[in-house]
């Protein structure tokens, strides 16, 4: 191909984006999320798919369909063409759990070079969280009011200890990397964070999910439904659908669901003994996660749980 023979290219603009850049979106007390910068659409994906740089098909639903084949089938390097930039406050203690996810560029704002800003996450009386019975790092129900203001009052006398005491190391002049190790971490920090669409996606699967914290949680769901949901349309749809709306069946549970469309509840329960599931009598007395995600399946596809 000669030079002359390519076609000229614009760079891809999404309208329902442009007009939120900068916008920052409130999550917790004092955190937010805001749009920094993105490259790509829906109709990148669809380019990549292609390895075209046309505009792929003539109809949008051609390239619906596409985008749902993909995420069906799991091609991610599609989605990689996409990224997007945010700009995030967010609590100390939150943000290690989103470090984690590592497939993304990271720049946090230092309180070694910086003072530390001076904001905290408080907790409200009602929204003081038990501990879960059954997950070790999950939580279930609220305490009482009573003892939830009590905490909250203990929380505003930690914060400003804290807060005072940091000051007061900086007034005496010792180094702020060193000021700052008495932090708490409900302290916000504040990132510029750049990830691809299909990391991104992977990072909202989790983080979106019931079991997620819910501090990180509200984070998710901020970036998920008020940003990429307006970015790409097409994958956000299927992401729902494939992803977040979807089961997964591992083989115990296809050859359990078989069983009982099959021959009814005593083949199941059968096979859930030889699995081991259930105890050798059958009865649920023996601890299993797995057997408790498969109820869940089960009670969500229409089926009685079988023992």
């Amino acid at each position: 191909m000669q030079q002359s023979d390519f076609e000229p290219i614009s760079r891809i603009s999404v309208p329902s984006l442009d007009s939120i850049l900068g916008k920052p979106f409130p999550v917790l007390d004092d955190g937010f999320v805001r749009l920094v910068d993105y490259m790509g659409s829906d109709e990148a994906i669809v380019q990549a798919a292609r390895t075209s740089y046309g505009k792929g098909t003539k109809k949008v639903s051609e390239d619906r369909g596409l985008i749902r084949y993909l995420m069906r089938h799991r091609h991610s390097t599609p989605f990689e063409m996409c990224e997007v930039k945010f700009h995030i406050r967010v609590p100390m203690d939150t943000w290690r759990q989103w470090i984690r996810h590592r497939m993304a560029n990271v720049n946090e704002y230092s309180t070694r070079y910086s003072v530390a800003i001076d904001s905290a996450q408080a907790t409200d009386p009602g929204q003081w969280r038990v501990q879960s019975v059954g997950n070790r790092q999950g939580s279930g129900g609220y305490l009482d009011l009573e003892k939830g203001n009590h905490l909250t009052e203990k929380e505003k006398e930690l914060q400003s200890l804290a807060n005072s005491i940091y000051q007061e190391r900086l007034d005496l002049g010792v180094a702020r990397e060193q000021a700052r190790k008495d932090l708490p971490l409900s302290t916000y920090t504040e990132a510029y964070w750049k990830i691809d669409l299909h990391n991104l996606l992977h990072f909202l699967a989790l983080r979106m999910d019931d079991h997620a914290q819910l501090e990180i949680r509200l984070f998710a769901k901020t970036i998920g439904e008020e940003i990429v949901s307006k970015w790409v349309p097409n994958a956000w749809e299927a992401f729902l659908d494939y992803r977040v709306r979807s089961l997964s069946l591992t083989q115990y549970d296809k050859d359990i669901i078989a069983a009982i469309n099959r021959s009814g509840k005593e083949e199941a329960k059968k096979l859930a003994i030889q699995f081991g599931l259930l105890d050798e009598s059958g009865t649920t007395s023996k601890k299993s996660r797995e057997r408790d995600e498969l109820e869940l399946k089960l009670s969500d596809l229409g089926f009685a749980i079988p023992w």
